[in-house]
């Protein structure tokens, strides 16, 4: 019984390793970071974001901020709709809803192109939990990230099939 106890619990464990090896945190601007005059359009549709996807700003913290407003807010730079407002300067916000997301920076710089709109898609269901399907990117984080999804849900299938050896027996 002990032994049945303690595979549940390393099977609860792989599946939560799943779920978040399978995330895949998008830096804004990647090297550049979140600063005017870069064109955000361009980078956000280089990616492909799922729910459960980290959007990771990164900027000198006191000279920018992010909010996540809505898409009036967006197109017209005001604070229309706003849903966040973070401002540590390397900002990790979970993209935990499918749809547009849009984020602008609020102290005055988004006319200088500081704001980017992103699309989430809705994850993949395994058994209960929903996860992101694995990338699909030729850099090698994204390889990595792929790597470590493949191994979680192996691992996570072992343990299952070990349960279910230990429940017959």
């Amino acid at each position: 019984m002990a032994s049945s106890r303690l595979l549940l619990a390393l099977a609860v464990v792989a599946g939560c390793a799943v779920g978040l090896a399978g995330a895949t945190d998008h830096i804004v601007g990647a090297n550049r970071g979140w600063n005017p005059n870069i064109n955000y359009t361009l980078w956000s549709g280089n990616q492909t974001f799922y729910v459960g996807d980290l959007i990771s700003f990164r900027y000198q913290k006191g000279t920018h901020n992010v909010l996540e407003v809505n898409q009036t807010g967006y197109d017209n730079c005001t604070m229309a709709g706003v849903a966040g407002n973070w401002t540590s300067g390397k900002d990790f916000i979970p993209l935990n809803e499918p749809g547009r997301h849009f984020f602008i920076c609020g102290n005055g710089l988004c006319q200088a192109g500081m704001k980017v709109a992103v699309t989430v898609l809705p994850g993949a269901f395994v058994g209960t939990e929903m996860v992101p399907p694995p990338v699909s990117d030729s850099t090698a984080s994204a390889a990595a990230s792929a790597t470590s999804f493949s191994a979680a849900w192996l691992t996570a299938a072992a343990l299952a099939v070990a349960i279910a050896i230990a429940a017959v027996a």
